[in-house]
């Protein structure tokens, strides 16, 4: 869970510290500077509002009955995937024109007068609001799933990582290859945010929400789930880090694989198809 979390916030947070670090670091090259403590502002209010809303969704689940509870993780769960997957998907294009679409922004911006300042804090708000309300719902779907106490840690450790190359991209002191990252770290998520998808949907059953394909895989006719605790048990270590990983599960039905690979195969068809490289056309090559 640890790593997990990392990755999650490390993640995020570099998106939202990238957006931040390159509207500072334009500002601060176009004579701007006097601006940046509204872009501070925009920042301080997302990060509130997401530390927020991350602390009232925790308090309120452990106050409702179990059987709601589970409906709010599995709901939780797949909003986080949805989430998940518009953010992977849309990263994965707009790396590659990220710092010009920003730099085209804040120009633009600071072309409408008196009101300036409050367009770059809009635009620092949203950018930390929207990676940071992802990753609070991430973690929330992941952490109900397979509660680890490890799992704060690896978030601020992510956090603070990421701000650190927020700042250094501040400073002129690193490029980073974003097609690269994101390309590594999208398949990465998408293999986590798969078992989170047919989590959720175990989540959604112990609700009576969903009870379709609930039957052992290997016999259909069976209600009785596989049980391959005596091999590896979901609360052994292995069985933990495999859970937060994977999904994974020791007692799974056919809805687990059926649902698992129904995200998986697609989303990861449509990510990698995307991050390939252009090919050059016929009348660059002649």
């Amino acid at each position: 869970m640890f790593l997990i979390a990392l990755l999650i916030t490390l993640r995020e947070g570099i998106e939202a510290a990238l957006i931040v670090g390159i509207v500072a670091g334009f500002l601060k090259q176009s004579g701007y500077g006097r601006l940046m403590p509204k872009v501070w502002l925009g920042v301080a209010l997302a990060a509130l509002l997401c530390t927020a809303a991350g602390i009232g969704f925790f308090k309120t689940a452990g106050e409702i009955p179990q059987k709601q509870q589970e409906f709010l993780v599995g709901a939780i769960g797949l909003v986080a995937v949805g989430m998940l997957t518009y953010m992977i998907l849309w990263m994965q294009k707009a790396s590659h024109s990220l710092k010009a679409q920003l730099q085209q922004s804040v120009q633009a911006a600071l072309r409408r007068g008196s009101g300036q300042g409050w367009a770059l804090v809009l635009m620092a708000f949203l950018a930390v609001l929207r990676e940071g309300l992802e990753s609070v719902f991430f973690l929330l779907a992941v952490f109900t799933q397979s509660p680890s106490a490890a799992m704060p840690a690896g978030a601020v450790l992510g956090l603070l990582l990421a701000v650190a190359v927020g700042w250094l991209v501040y400073q002129g002191g690193v490029h980073l290859n974003l097609a690269r990252f994101f390309r590594a770290t999208g398949v990465l998520l998408i293999v986590i945010a798969a078992g989170l998808f047919a989590g959720a949907f175990r989540a959604l059953h112990e609700a009576g929400v969903w009870n379709v394909w609930q039957v052992n895989p290997l016999d259909w006719s069976s209600t009785m789930p596989l049980d391959w605790s005596g091999v590896l048990h979901e609360d052994s270590p292995l069985g933990v880090l495999l859970g937060g990983f994977f999904g994974y599960t020791h007692h799974p039905v056919l809805s687990d694989f059926v649902l698992y690979f129904a995200y998986l195969l697609p989303v990861l068809f449509l990510f990698l198809r995307g991050s390939k490289p252009a090919e050059p056309s016929s009348s660059q090559t002649a």
